[in-house]
């Protein structure tokens, strides 16, 4: 560790993380993309914040946390291979929820829920692609939030 990553260790609390500021998804049917993460953000509470008509839609509680856009140079969006993008869940059971949600929206399961950790134990987790292929996980690591 350098000294200016042990310095802002010291600063930062642990509840608070540094990365990522928000993710975004291609999409080639934004309509389509936007009726998909309605229903399944909404399962974390989360909707839209910023909408750029025709080109992107941004998701978030009070500011950007994930979007699904059109891609800037004008060509195909496509899934990247290796790519994943992380959703943590308050619960379990809003683990089991945002998978039955994605599944009912027309993604595809990757992994249905349970618990992955090498005990049988946390994290618990459930794996699903988007309509478009875009890969993701949602997990819930320790006891659910009270």
């Amino acid at each position: 560790m350098n000294d200016i990553t042990a310095s802002l260790r010291k600063e930062l609390p642990e509840t608070i993380r540094a990365l990522p500021g928000h993710s975004t998804v291609g999409t080639n049917d934004l309509d389509a993309a936007a009726a998909y993460y309605d229903k399944l953000l909404a399962v974390f509470g989360i909707g839209r914040v910023l909408v750029q008509p025709g080109r992107a839609i941004y998701y978030g509680h009070r500011t950007l946390e994930f979007g699904v856009t059109k891609p800037f140079n004008g060509e195909a969006a496509i899934a990247g291979n290796g790519n994943m993008i992380a959703f943590e869940a308050p619960s379990r059971a809003h683990v089991d929820l945002a998978h039955a949600t994605a599944l009912e929206a027309g993604g595809t399961d990757e992994g249905a829920p349970g618990p992955r950790g090498p005990d049988g134990g946390d994290p618990y987790c459930a794996y699903f692609r988007d309509p478009e292929g875009n890969k993701f996980l949602v997990y819930r690591k320790g006891p659910d939030e009270a």
